[in-house]
């Protein structure tokens, strides 16, 4: 791939069910992580341009399932937040369905970016996430966001500290600043790697 593809995404649709998703064909990349732990920013920083994904002064303002298109048949997609927001019963009971479908489902999805606040604790919400990935035999790069908030000792700790948490195949670790852009040029090597390797099968549990 060309240094830094994700400079030509754009927004290509916003879905709020399954049925509103785009063909699945080609691949895709999602980006996961609980309400204000900077996923648009992320999104933004990794792809160079500062207005791809929304960012709002509210956590979990994202309420659908947003794809970008980075290149014919390569997605970026935005996935909603949660954990954070005060949003209806109903609401999150439809996204923790319509996810888990996503998840089991889609077959060209290549692999998960889960953002995590590395000052906190894994949540209930990434061990979620970390649960439908491992169901469905799905690769997952987990983005220690807002390391510039701790010093560099502190920061290759609590990295260590989950690494061992997360310790199963399949599952990566490193850390990242959207702020500083620490971290960037991994993470797009990873997504390289999944876009052009993509993912042949995908063993999941049936609905």
């Amino acid at each position: 791939m060309e240094n830094n593809i994700y400079r030509h995404a754009q927004y290509l649709l916003g879905a709020h069910t399954i049925a509103q998703l785009p063909s699945d064909k080609g691949k895709e990349v999602a980006f996961a992580g609980r309400s204000n732990v900077g996923k648009s920013s992320v999104l933004n920083t990794i792809a160079d341009r500062k207005g791809l994904a929304r960012i709002s002064k509210t956590p979990g303002r994202t309420q659908l399932i947003n794809f970008f298109s980075v290149a014919e048949g390569l997605r970026l997609v935005d996935l909603p937040g949660h954990g954070y927001a005060k949003v209806p019963v109903a609401l999150k009971n439809h996204w923790a369905k319509t996810l888990n479908k996503y998840f089991v489902l889609r077959q060209s999805l290549t692999g998960l970016m889960l953002i995590v606040d590395i000052r906190r604790e894994l949540t209930d919400f990434d061990r979620q996430m970390l649960d439908w990935c491992q169901a469905s035999d799905l690769a997952v790069h987990i983005l220690l966001n807002k390391a510039d908030k701790l010093s560099r000792g502190a920061a290759n700790r609590v990295f260590m500290q989950i690494k061992q948490q997360v310790d199963a195949p399949g599952i990566s670790v490193q850390l990242f600043s959207a702020l500083k852009k620490t971290g960037v040029q991994e993470a797009r090597q990873k997504l390289d790697h999944w876009l052009e390797s993509g993912k042949t099968e995908k063993d999941g549990p049936g609905l």
